[in-house]
């Protein structure tokens, strides 16, 4: 993700993920992007905080979630996680590739 003027913003691969850093029109491609190094780094839940506010972006990211093709699951936070400013977010395990010679 590259903005003009600006400079990327690197973010470690970690299990959460906290959204308060992007604008709105960049986490689309941040949860696809980061929930598929998450798979590559081996972490398969992941807490999106999407804080409380007026609960637009909390809409936004739970629409992304409901269709996106790595989620596995989703559900609120408990409490001490965040609450309904955060998501725990279960991710697909990618299927393992067979080899050649059982294919």
């Amino acid at each position: 993700m590259v903005c003009r003027g600006m400079e990327p913003i690197i973010v470690p691969i970690e299990d959460v993920l906290d959204l308060h850093l992007f604008r709105p029109a960049e986490v689309p491609d941040l949860l696809d992007n980061y929930f598929q190094e998450c798979i590559r780094a081996n972490i398969f839940t992941v807490r999106v905080i999407h804080g409380k506010g007026k609960g637009i972006l909390k809409k936004g990211v739970l629409a992304l979630l409901e269709k996106h093709p790595l989620v596995k699951s989703f559900a609120p936070a408990p409490p001490e996680a965040g609450g309904w400013g955060a998501t725990l977010v279960t991710l697909q395990r990618q299927p393992k590739r067979r080899p050649e010679s059982q294919k």
